[in-house]
Protein backbone atom coordinates (compact mmCIF):
# COMPACT_ATOMS: atom_id res chain seq x y z
CA UNK A 1 0.00 0.00 0.00
CA UNK A 2 1.06 3.79 -1.06
CA UNK A 3 -0.32 6.50 0.74
CA UNK A 4 -0.48 9.79 -0.50
CA UNK A 5 0.81 11.29 2.55
CA UNK A 6 -0.34 15.14 1.38
CA UNK A 7 -3.51 14.53 0.03
CA UNK A 8 -4.31 12.08 3.34
CA UNK A 9 -3.25 14.98 5.82
CA UNK A 10 -5.19 17.57 3.95
CA UNK A 11 -8.24 15.48 3.84
CA UNK A 12 -7.93 14.84 7.46
CA UNK A 13 -7.30 18.52 8.53
CA UNK A 14 -10.58 19.55 6.94
CA UNK A 15 -12.49 16.46 7.54
CA UNK A 16 -11.73 16.85 11.73
CA UNK A 17 -12.54 19.82 13.29
CA UNK A 18 -10.24 22.05 13.97
CA UNK A 19 -11.01 22.33 17.59
CA UNK A 20 -9.15 19.11 18.21
CA UNK A 21 -6.09 19.96 20.22
CA UNK A 22 -3.28 18.56 22.54
CA UNK A 23 -3.15 19.52 26.03
CA UNK A 24 -1.41 22.71 25.36
CA UNK A 25 -3.98 23.49 22.42
CA UNK A 26 -1.74 23.18 19.37
CA UNK A 27 -4.19 21.81 17.05
CA UNK A 28 -3.82 18.21 15.94
CA UNK A 29 -6.56 17.58 13.98
CA UNK A 30 -4.79 16.81 10.59
CA UNK A 31 -2.49 14.38 12.58
CA UNK A 32 -5.63 12.21 14.58
CA UNK A 33 -7.10 12.22 11.45
CA UNK A 34 -4.20 11.39 9.45
CA UNK A 35 -3.75 8.35 12.04
CA UNK A 36 -7.65 7.15 11.54
CA UNK A 37 -7.08 6.94 8.10
CA UNK A 38 -4.43 4.42 8.16
CA UNK A 39 -6.08 2.41 10.92
CA UNK A 40 -9.11 2.41 9.10
CA UNK A 41 -6.58 1.42 5.95
CA UNK A 42 -4.91 -1.24 7.78
CA UNK A 43 -8.02 -2.68 9.23
CA UNK A 44 -9.71 -3.20 6.37
CA UNK A 45 -7.51 -3.76 3.28
CA UNK A 46 -4.53 -5.45 5.39
CA UNK A 47 -1.17 -4.68 3.23
CA UNK A 48 1.58 -6.65 4.27
CA UNK A 49 3.91 -3.53 3.50
CA UNK A 50 2.94 -0.09 3.59
CA UNK A 51 4.64 3.35 2.46
CA UNK A 52 3.65 6.77 3.17
CA UNK A 53 5.36 8.91 0.24
CA UNK A 54 6.11 12.06 0.57
CA UNK A 55 6.42 15.24 -1.28
CA UNK A 56 10.07 16.42 -1.50
CA UNK A 57 9.18 19.26 -3.61
CA UNK A 58 5.82 20.58 -4.41
CA UNK A 59 6.75 21.98 -7.42
CA UNK A 60 9.63 19.97 -8.77
CA UNK A 61 12.15 22.35 -11.01
CA UNK A 62 11.80 20.10 -13.95
CA UNK A 63 8.22 20.22 -14.23
CA UNK A 64 8.02 24.22 -14.21
CA UNK A 65 10.94 24.47 -16.46
CA UNK A 66 8.69 22.33 -19.49
CA UNK A 67 5.90 24.80 -18.29
CA UNK A 68 6.21 27.94 -15.76
CA UNK A 69 2.35 27.74 -15.35
CA UNK A 70 2.40 24.46 -13.49
CA UNK A 71 1.12 25.11 -9.76
CA UNK A 72 2.32 28.53 -10.37
CA UNK A 73 -0.99 30.30 -8.80
CA UNK A 74 -0.51 28.13 -5.60
CA UNK A 75 3.07 30.60 -4.68
CA UNK A 76 2.40 32.15 -1.53
CA UNK A 77 2.46 35.67 -2.47
CA UNK A 78 2.05 35.04 -6.04
CA UNK A 79 -0.51 36.98 -8.25
CA UNK A 80 -0.55 34.27 -11.08
CA UNK A 81 2.51 34.86 -12.91
CA UNK A 82 5.23 32.03 -13.32
CA UNK A 83 6.66 32.14 -10.09
CA UNK A 84 9.73 31.01 -9.41
CA UNK A 85 12.32 28.16 -7.63
CA UNK A 86 11.76 24.63 -6.79
CA UNK A 87 9.31 25.26 -4.21
CA UNK A 88 10.35 22.87 -1.29
CA UNK A 89 8.14 21.33 0.48
CA UNK A 90 5.48 21.59 3.30
CA UNK A 91 6.96 18.30 4.15
CA UNK A 92 10.24 19.13 4.28
CA UNK A 93 9.41 21.58 6.59
CA UNK A 94 10.73 24.52 4.00
CA UNK A 95 8.54 28.00 5.01
CA UNK A 96 9.48 29.34 1.41
CA UNK A 97 7.97 26.41 -0.72
CA UNK A 98 4.26 25.87 1.30
CA UNK A 99 1.76 26.68 -1.45
CA UNK A 100 -0.35 29.68 -0.08
CA UNK A 101 -3.93 27.42 0.65
CA UNK A 102 -2.08 25.45 3.53
CA UNK A 103 -3.54 26.65 6.59
CA UNK A 104 -1.10 28.11 9.08
CA UNK A 105 -2.26 25.51 11.87
CA UNK A 106 -1.96 22.67 9.50
CA UNK A 107 2.04 23.23 8.32
CA UNK A 108 3.33 22.49 12.58
CA UNK A 109 1.12 19.17 12.48
CA UNK A 110 3.27 17.58 9.49
CA UNK A 111 6.68 17.02 11.54
CA UNK A 112 4.93 15.68 14.39
CA UNK A 113 2.85 13.36 11.93
CA UNK A 114 6.19 12.18 10.57
CA UNK A 115 7.17 11.55 14.33
CA UNK A 116 4.13 9.24 14.86
CA UNK A 117 5.06 7.40 11.45
CA UNK A 118 8.62 7.17 12.91
CA UNK A 119 7.78 5.72 15.87
CA UNK A 120 5.38 3.19 14.67
CA UNK A 121 7.48 2.24 11.95
CA UNK A 122 5.89 2.74 9.43
CA UNK A 123 8.04 3.68 6.32
CA UNK A 124 8.53 6.95 4.80
CA UNK A 125 9.53 7.55 1.14
CA UNK A 126 10.43 10.47 -0.78
CA UNK A 127 12.81 11.61 -4.12
CA UNK A 128 14.62 14.53 -3.78
CA UNK A 129 13.56 17.02 -6.62
CA UNK A 130 10.09 15.07 -7.06
CA UNK A 131 7.05 15.04 -5.45
CA UNK A 132 4.83 11.94 -3.97
CA UNK A 133 3.62 11.51 -7.06
CA UNK A 134 6.56 10.65 -8.43
CA UNK A 135 7.50 8.14 -5.97
CA UNK A 136 4.40 6.47 -6.07
CA UNK A 137 4.96 6.73 -9.53
CA UNK A 138 8.14 4.51 -9.19
CA UNK A 139 7.62 2.03 -6.49
CA UNK A 140 4.14 1.23 -8.29
CA UNK A 141 6.52 0.63 -11.80
CA UNK A 142 8.73 -1.25 -10.29
CA UNK A 143 7.07 -3.66 -8.28
CA UNK A 144 7.18 -7.12 -9.09
CA UNK A 145 6.31 -9.40 -6.60
CA UNK A 146 3.05 -7.97 -4.37
CA UNK A 147 -0.68 -6.34 -5.39
CA UNK A 148 -0.34 -2.59 -5.42
CA UNK A 149 -3.25 -0.26 -3.54
CA UNK A 150 -2.52 3.24 -4.22
CA UNK A 151 -4.26 5.98 -1.95
CA UNK A 152 -5.00 9.02 -2.58
CA UNK A 153 -7.62 11.73 -3.54
CA UNK A 154 -5.65 13.27 -6.46
CA UNK A 155 -7.20 11.64 -9.89
CA UNK A 156 -3.27 12.40 -11.46
CA UNK A 157 -2.73 9.13 -9.83
CA UNK A 158 -5.46 6.85 -11.99
CA UNK A 159 -2.27 7.10 -14.77
CA UNK A 160 -0.66 4.23 -12.75
CA UNK A 161 -3.10 1.77 -12.39
CA UNK A 162 -2.25 -1.41 -14.43
CA UNK A 163 -3.11 -5.34 -14.69
CA UNK A 164 0.45 -6.64 -15.17
CA UNK A 165 3.40 -7.76 -14.46
CA UNK A 166 1.36 -7.15 -11.00
CA UNK A 167 -1.83 -5.02 -10.72
CA UNK A 168 -1.70 -1.72 -9.46
CA UNK A 169 -5.37 -0.29 -8.04
CA UNK A 170 -6.08 3.38 -7.44
CA UNK A 171 -8.14 3.94 -3.81
CA UNK A 172 -9.89 7.20 -4.89
CA UNK A 173 -11.04 8.98 -1.74
CA UNK A 174 -11.51 12.03 -3.64
CA UNK A 175 -15.31 11.74 -1.54
CA UNK A 176 -13.49 10.91 1.54
CA UNK A 177 -12.58 7.43 3.10
CA UNK A 178 -15.87 6.28 3.64
CA UNK A 179 -16.90 6.87 0.06
CA UNK A 180 -13.21 5.09 -1.62
CA UNK A 181 -13.75 3.96 -5.47
CA UNK A 182 -11.46 1.05 -6.36
CA UNK A 183 -10.24 1.87 -9.71
CA UNK A 184 -8.46 -0.71 -12.41
CA UNK A 185 -7.95 -0.22 -15.55
CA UNK A 186 -11.50 -1.39 -16.13
CA UNK A 187 -13.19 1.10 -13.83
CA UNK A 188 -10.79 4.11 -15.25
CA UNK A 189 -11.42 3.04 -18.80
CA UNK A 190 -15.40 3.02 -18.06
CA UNK A 191 -15.23 6.44 -16.21
CA UNK A 192 -13.11 8.55 -18.70
CA UNK A 193 -14.28 6.69 -21.97
CA UNK A 194 -10.56 5.23 -22.90
CA UNK A 195 -8.94 2.43 -24.39
CA UNK A 196 -8.81 -0.59 -21.17
CA UNK A 197 -5.84 -2.33 -22.81
CA UNK A 198 -3.58 1.43 -21.66
CA UNK A 199 -6.13 2.87 -19.45
CA UNK A 200 -3.98 4.74 -16.88
CA UNK A 201 -1.08 6.13 -19.88
CA UNK A 202 -4.34 7.19 -21.72
CA UNK A 203 -5.56 8.67 -18.98
CA UNK A 204 -2.49 10.94 -18.49
CA UNK A 205 -2.88 11.52 -22.44
CA UNK A 206 -6.25 12.77 -21.80
CA UNK A 207 -5.73 15.32 -18.55
CA UNK A 208 -2.98 16.85 -20.92
CA UNK A 209 -5.06 17.48 -23.36
CA UNK A 210 -8.09 18.80 -21.71
CA UNK A 211 -6.20 20.73 -19.52
CA UNK A 212 -6.47 21.25 -15.38
CA UNK A 213 -6.42 24.36 -13.63
CA UNK A 214 -5.70 23.10 -10.21
CA UNK A 215 -2.51 22.24 -11.26
CA UNK A 216 -1.99 25.37 -13.77
CA UNK A 217 -2.21 23.12 -17.01
CA UNK A 218 -3.98 25.22 -20.25
CA UNK A 219 -4.77 22.10 -22.37
CA UNK A 220 -5.70 22.80 -25.77
CA UNK A 221 -8.12 25.26 -26.27
CA UNK A 222 -11.45 23.56 -27.45
CA UNK A 223 -10.63 20.68 -26.66
CA UNK A 224 -12.49 19.42 -23.21
CA UNK A 225 -12.65 16.15 -22.08
CA UNK A 226 -14.92 14.02 -24.32
CA UNK A 227 -13.05 15.06 -27.34
CA UNK A 228 -9.66 13.99 -25.64
CA UNK A 229 -11.12 10.95 -24.54
CA UNK A 230 -12.26 10.04 -28.35
CA UNK A 231 -8.81 11.42 -29.35
CA UNK A 232 -6.18 8.86 -26.83
CA UNK A 233 -8.76 6.30 -28.09
CA UNK A 234 -8.41 6.86 -31.42
CA UNK A 235 -3.90 6.87 -31.52
CA UNK A 236 -1.94 4.03 -29.55
CA UNK A 237 0.19 6.32 -28.04
CA UNK A 238 1.35 10.11 -27.36
CA UNK A 239 3.98 10.15 -29.39
CA UNK A 240 1.54 8.50 -32.68
CA UNK A 241 -0.93 11.26 -31.72
CA UNK A 242 1.73 13.83 -31.91
CA UNK A 243 2.74 12.47 -35.56
CA UNK A 244 -1.15 12.36 -36.58
CA UNK A 245 -1.09 16.31 -36.03
CA UNK A 246 2.19 16.63 -38.35
CA UNK A 247 0.33 14.23 -41.11
CA UNK A 248 -2.46 15.98 -43.25
CA UNK A 249 -3.66 12.78 -44.70
CA UNK A 250 -4.17 10.83 -41.11
CA UNK A 251 -7.93 10.64 -41.21
CA UNK A 252 -8.34 10.07 -37.27
CA UNK A 253 -8.45 13.66 -36.64
CA UNK A 254 -10.98 15.82 -38.38
CA UNK A 255 -9.75 19.57 -39.67
CA UNK A 256 -11.18 21.63 -36.89
CA UNK A 257 -9.42 19.30 -34.14
CA UNK A 258 -6.21 19.20 -36.43
CA UNK A 259 -5.91 23.24 -36.53
CA UNK A 260 -6.99 23.15 -32.88
CA UNK A 261 -3.88 20.79 -31.69
CA UNK A 262 -1.65 22.22 -34.36
CA UNK A 263 -1.95 25.72 -32.65
CA UNK A 264 -1.26 24.16 -29.38
CA UNK A 265 2.02 22.72 -30.79
CA UNK A 266 4.29 24.14 -28.11
CA UNK A 267 2.28 23.10 -25.63
CA UNK A 268 1.52 19.85 -26.57
CA UNK A 269 5.66 19.12 -26.77
CA UNK A 270 6.31 20.30 -23.27
CA UNK A 271 3.69 18.90 -21.60
CA UNK A 272 4.08 15.22 -21.50
CA UNK A 273 7.20 15.02 -18.82
CA UNK A 274 4.45 17.81 -16.33
CA UNK A 275 1.40 14.95 -16.05
CA UNK A 276 2.96 11.93 -16.59
CA UNK A 277 4.43 10.76 -13.10
CA UNK A 278 7.97 9.72 -13.11
CA UNK A 279 8.74 5.60 -13.15
CA UNK A 280 12.45 5.95 -12.30
CA UNK A 281 12.93 8.47 -9.83
CA UNK A 282 15.50 8.11 -6.86
CA UNK A 283 13.72 7.23 -4.13
CA UNK A 284 14.39 6.41 -1.20
CA UNK A 285 12.89 4.96 2.17
CA UNK A 286 13.89 5.47 5.69
CA UNK A 287 13.27 1.74 6.83
CA UNK A 288 12.49 -1.64 5.03
CA UNK A 289 8.51 -1.38 3.89
CA UNK A 290 7.15 -4.54 5.61
CA UNK A 291 4.18 -3.07 8.16
CA UNK A 292 5.07 -3.95 12.04
CA UNK A 293 3.24 -5.75 13.70
CA UNK A 294 4.45 -3.95 17.12
CA UNK A 295 5.96 -0.04 17.06
CA UNK A 296 9.04 -0.21 16.32
CA UNK A 297 9.78 2.59 19.35
CA UNK A 298 6.58 2.08 21.95
CA UNK A 299 7.63 4.38 24.52
CA UNK A 300 8.45 7.60 22.17
CA UNK A 301 5.40 6.64 20.87
CA UNK A 302 3.83 7.05 23.70
CA UNK A 303 5.63 10.21 24.66
CA UNK A 304 4.13 11.19 21.12
CA UNK A 305 0.99 10.31 22.12
CA UNK A 306 0.66 11.58 25.59
CA UNK A 307 2.41 14.87 24.59
CA UNK A 308 0.26 15.45 21.93
CA UNK A 309 -3.00 13.93 23.07
CA UNK A 310 -2.85 11.32 20.40
CA UNK A 311 -3.71 8.74 22.31
CA UNK A 312 -7.45 7.41 20.82
CA UNK A 313 -5.48 7.42 17.74
CA UNK A 314 -2.72 5.59 18.15
CA UNK A 315 -4.44 3.28 20.21
CA UNK A 316 -6.50 2.75 17.04
CA UNK A 317 -3.46 2.30 14.97
CA UNK A 318 -1.39 0.02 16.75
CA UNK A 319 -4.53 -2.02 17.57
CA UNK A 320 -4.89 -2.45 13.50
CA UNK A 321 -1.34 -3.62 13.34
CA UNK A 322 -1.63 -6.27 15.82
CA UNK A 323 -4.83 -8.07 13.96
Amino acid sequence: MLLDAASLYFRAYYGVPESVTAPDGTPVNAVRGFCDMVARLVTERRPTRLVACLDLDWRPAFRVEALPSYKAHRVAGNDGGNGGGNGGSALAGAPAGIPEEVPDTLAPQVPVLLEVLDAVGIATGGAEGYEADDVIGTLAATERDDAVQVVSGDRDLMQVVRDSPTPVRLIYVGRGLAKAETLGPVEVAEKYGVPVSRAGEAYAELAMLRGDPSDGLPGVPGVGAKTAATLVSRFDSWADLQAGVLDRTDSRLSAPVRTKLAAAAGYLAVVEPVVRVAQDAPVRLDRPDALPAEPADPERLASLAERWGLGTSVGRLTAALRR
